[in-house]
């Protein structure tokens, strides 16, 4: 058996094999983006028949998500040690574990954080219902597209819209969803009339006393600031804030 992954975050496909790897009668030889070759040779003595325990597919999936290239041979290596080792799932501080559940929220958080910072700008189609299209771009560090893509089809389901990222994209038609390869930045539309409103109006609504730079970077990674039109106007705005303030205390 050596069937490639459909795509870097096919955790289906990648459990489909999983059996046969844990018994010695695979090898994990093709790619997935850079990686190759990297789960080595299986256990020389015949392991015990895999059952997966409780919360096993749910960590799996969600670390298949992520971008280290180490992903699959670190969940290959965890599950060989299940084998041998029957308390093991049981034990939350195991380090091997403690990693895997890190990388587990990493991509978690990166879903929240597009579902939170994608930007989208509307634009002539002719394809699309209506004639008009919303267009985002985004730069996902993990390989969450698939993932996030329920919450968008759920809130925008009225419109035509899509999603360009560098590893890949999403294109709703209002009835259906599809995929596409990665895009550039110049893919993605310029700014509109309407995101210019929307700038007036962050403006309006930035409130000076309730600055928290610490918690808004935290909250907000810089990295995120390129794809957001309203964090151009941070630098402004924070260096504004104690003229801002001390004027709101005046009143």
């Amino acid at each position: 058996m050596n069937l490639p992954l459909r795509y870097p975050a096919d955790w289906d496909g990648f459990a489909a094999q999983l059996p046969a790897l844990l018994a010695g009668d695979a090898d994990w030889t093709h790619d997935v983006g850079a990686q190759a070759a990297l789960f080595g040779d299986a256990p020389p003595t015949p392991p015990a028949p895999w059952a997966p325990p409780d919360g096993w597919d749910a960590l799996g999936r969600q670390v298949a998500m992520h971008a280290d290239d180490d992903r699959y041979a670190r969940l290959l290596a965890f599950a060989r040690r299940l084998q041998r080792e029957p308390g093991l799932w049981g034990d939350l501080l195991d380090p091997e574990r403690r990693h895997l559940q890190s990388l587990a929220r990493q991509v978690r958080r990166e879903i929240h954080k597009m579902h939170a910072f994608v930007r989208f700008r509307e634009v002539a189609d002719d394809q699309a219902p209506g004639g008009r299209r919303h267009v985002a771009w985004f730069e996902p560090v993990h390989h969450v597209l698939r993932a996030a893509a329920p919450f968008f089809v759920k809130r925008f389901a009225q419109h035509a819209w899509a999603i360009l990222t560098p590893r890949g994209c999403l294109h709703w038609d209002g009835s259906r969803l599809t995929g596409a390869g990665p895009a550039l930045r110049e893919d993605a539309p310029p700014e509109d009339a309407g995101e210019a409103l929307w700038l007036t109006y962050y403006r309006s609504i930035f409130n000076p006393a309730r600055l928290k730079i610490g918690m808004m970077k935290k909250e907000m990674p810089v990295r995120y600031w390129a794809q957001m039109p309203e964090t151009r106007l941070i630098s402004e705005l924070v260096k504004d804030a104690p003229r801002r303030e001390a004027r709101m205390r005046s009143v």
